[in-house]
């Protein structure tokens, strides 16, 4: 799943190429495929992982990437690179042709009533809302929830996704099952969003400051590798509900009990 830096990218790019011009909008889900909107669009925003595109008739096209989604930005009658019948949504101004492709949902919503669809969402890592404060208070809510599970949910805060979860873990010296009451919890949200702006202008993510390929990451899918500072053997697991996977180095990152 895309993380929050990926998508607040996306919304950039979208807002940049799209905002000011007018558009036509071609919806390709069958709740949507006879509705016919047009207009000039005034912003595309992220909040979280969600992407807002505003009209200026005062309507949102909200979008979600889910796993497989992406947004891919073409020239008129230039080859997308994607299948076509991968597209959800294609917009179209003089200039651009943004695709929507694989989204994991597509929707309209009146731009006063945006807080529906994302109210529920926690502080938004890069968005104006930061709330430092709030999200600590939010992730230490639940104090016997594992911090590994509490920070995916994204009514905690919006923009962790699996690789953030994990590293984060890691270079706190957090195991993922430890509950969240025996975690550093402003230590982990400052260090949380220093990832993210980190990464946030760059399509290579990278949690350990080196940009090449096998070096980015510190335990995120490498599963049955030596760990970077310890050597020890990098271990996978499920965690929350529903499961996903995680990393993280036994020796680095044991489990607190007690």
């Amino acid at each position: 799943m895309p993380e929050g830096d990926t998508v607040w990218r996306t919304a950039r790019s979208l807002d940049r190429a799209l905002s000011g011009a007018h558009a036509s909008v071609d919806f390709r889900v069958p709740e949507l495929a006879t509705r016919d909107l047009s207009g000039v669009i005034t912003s595309t925003i992220s909040r979280g992982k969600h992407l807002l595109t505003r009209f200026d008739d005062q309507i949102t096209v909200h979008t979600h990437l889910r796993m497989e989604g992406s947004w891919h930005l073409y020239r008129p009658g230039q080859p997308w690179l994607r299948p076509s019948h991968e597209a959800r949504l294609v917009i179209t101004t003089t200039d651009w042709v943004a695709v929507g492709f694989a989204l994991g949902f597509v929707e309209l919503v009146a731009t006063e009533s945006e807080n529906d669809v994302v109210g529920h969402l926690g502080p938004d890592l890069l968005g104006p809302d930061w709330d430092e404060e709030e999200a600590v208070r939010r992730l230490g809510a639940q104090p016997e929830r594992p911090i590994g599970e509490a920070l995916l949910d994204q009514r905690n805060l919006a923009g962790i996704g699996n690789l953030y979860r994990a590293e984060l873990c890691f270079v706190s010296g957090v195991h993922p099952a430890t509950a969240a009451a025996k975690v550093d919890l402003p230590r982990l949200v400052r260090r949380a969003k220093a990832m993210l702006e980190a990464n946030k202008e760059r399509p290579e993510q990278s949690t350990t400051g080196d940009l090449r390929r096998d070096r980015r990451v510190w335990v995120y899918r490498r599963d049955g590798k030596p760990c970077r500072r310890c050597r020890t053997r990098i271990l996978r697991g499920e965690l929350g509900e529903p499961s996903r996977s995680t990393y993280w180095c036994p020796s680095c990152q044991p489990l607190a009990t007690g």
